[in-house]
């Protein structure tokens, strides 16, 4: 069966739309920024462009349009619940409205969760039971595989560690200070620097920049990613130590800048786990790299609509 699922991958920063086949090969990919103070409309105008785009270069059926959305939301009836990256998002029925524009069936998953199936299906996860995607971007939030499913908990809010205080005091993120986002996502790391170098570092400084003075030396930078790590490292432990998992991998920044953030938390990790959790649970970057939203933007259809068991049976 020659079908395609067309994936929205909607971020902070960015949304991609992609055309997808069922078993992950992406066809076409598009972007645009999301520039989320534009408020909800028009970013919505452009997902529905994009989709239509995708729809007449498809040489074959599409079969759903599969949405990757941080969180929180409630999944079943696609419903966007003001996610703190995304401001103004209030109560968006973006399930039914994307049906309505495209009649197709539409599939609405946690981001997190998305990258967790991602992985799984077709990325560092395959073959494993129990994992955690950490999406490390404009946010923190995890997906969780236990017992080789998808957990959502009872309200779809499993897995928003990025909420946890996890230290008295902290830069504010996810609507309280000393948050596991305000410490070790790119948003919580670029207000880490402004409250603890502001003589260095102004408003729009990034997680880039910093990144590039650590590798020159700059000692406010060197600062501000050895507190990072500190919570990030016992965020891991946290994790291993609560869910037992085989395998943490890290999506976003946990991909991109590993000798200033990940290893000095890795030591963290080590220092602080239990050793059986520990000795289980390996931490790694994300198998499918930068391509990882194209692959979880699918995965929503994949999942919810039983689509990974049509695509295993071809």
């Amino acid at each position: 069966m020659n079908a395609y699922i067309v994936g929205v991958d909607v971020g902070g920063t960015k949304t991609s739309v992609v055309l997808g086949s069922l078993r992950g090969e992406i066809r076409r990919r598009t972007h645009f920024p999301t520039e989320p103070t534009r408020g909800f409309r028009p970013v919505f105008e452009d997902i529905v462009s994009h989709i239509k785009d995708a729809r007449r270069v498809a040489d074959a059926d599409v079969l759903a349009v599969s949405v990757s959305i941080g969180g929180p939301l409630n999944v079943k009836e696609g419903i966007i619940k003001d996610p703190p990256h995304l401001p103004g998002w209030h109560n968006i029925h973006l399930k039914t409205m994307l049906a309505t524009e495209s009649g197709l069936p539409v599939y609405v998953e946690h981001d997190g969760n998305a990258g967790a199936l991602a992985e799984l299906y077709f990325g560092a996860g395959k073959g494993l039971k129990n994992i955690i995607f950490l999406t490390m971007g404009t946010g923190f939030g995890a997906g969780l595989i236990l017992n080789g499913r998808l957990y959502r908990g009872s309200t779809d809010v499993a897995g928003e560690i990025g909420h946890i205080r996890i230290a008295e005091d902290g830069p504010e993120c996810y609507g309280k200070r000393g948050s596991l986002e305000g410490y070790a996502s790119g948003t919580g790391i670029a207000l880490l620097a402004r409250e603890m170098a502001p003589e260095k570092y102004g408003s729009g400084v990034t997680p880039a920049e910093l990144y590039r003075d650590f590798q020159a030396g700059v000692p406010e930078s060197r600062r501000v990613f050895e507190r990072a790590a500190l919570y990030l490292g016992r965020g891991f432990a946290m994790l291993a130590d609560m869910l037992n998992p085989e395998l943490i991998i890290l999506g976003g920044i946990g991909m991109r800048i590993r000798d200033a953030l990940v290893e000095p938390a890795m030591s963290v990790f080590h220092a602080e786990a239990l050793p059986e959790s520990r000795r289980a649970c390996s931490i790694v970057p994300a198998g499918l790299g930068e391509s990882i939203g194209d692959f979880a933007s699918l995965c929503a259809a994949l999942d919810q609509g039983g689509l990974s068991e049509v695509a295993k049976a071809q």
